[in-house]
């Protein structure tokens, strides 16, 4: 079976890549094509994730192992039908964990195999990768610089005197 997949950059700004592969690839091979189709070396840590309908990550699966940990779920060992179907068709990719490069990866399509046609298979490329990754906001974390986590500290209402 060929899954056709949409990988989106996480920014402001429409940059996606249309790819064809098969869904029996490994996780691991479909991080070399991801990384490739968007410019990178491929040499970074990076990290899959299944994700819910509202993108949430859920499982972690990894390039490497870290550490001792034997439970850890590696791409090399993960087909991607295994993590992808039409019941759950998203993926959260991070590339690069000093960087964060993340993408949003989404079953659009499945078709059958052509005879004489090669996969992977990049279908349609659009936008240009910035020069650094899109900075990340996230509302549930406070602004150290300009916010106060609790607000003022006036209003906590104890004694200055406690010690």
């Amino acid at each position: 079976m060929i899954y056709k997949i949409r990988v989106i950059l996480d920014s402001e700004d429409d940059v996606f890549r249309d790819l064809e592969v098969n869904s029996e690839i490994s996780l691991e091979e479909l991080h070399n094509v991801i990384s490739q189709s968007f410019g990178f070396l491929g040499n970074e840590m990076a990290s899959f994730y299944t994700a819910d309908e509202n993108w949430n990550q859920e499982l972690e699966i990894t390039l490497f192992a870290l550490g001792e940990t034997t439970d850890a779920r590696l791409m090399q060992d993960t087909r991607l039908s295994e993590v992808m179907d039409e019941a759950a068709p998203k993926l959260l990719y991070v590339y690069d964990f000093m960087n964060m490069w993340t993408f949003f990866v989404e079953l659009a399509d499945q078709a059958e195999i052509e005879d004489g046609r090669s996969y992977p298979n990049l279908l349609f490329s659009f936008g240009e990768l910035p020069d650094s990754p899109p900075e990340k906001r996230f509302e549930a974390d406070p602004n150290p610089e300009t916010e106060e986590p609790f607000g003022s500290y006036d209003d906590l209402d104890f004694d200055e005197n406690w010690n």
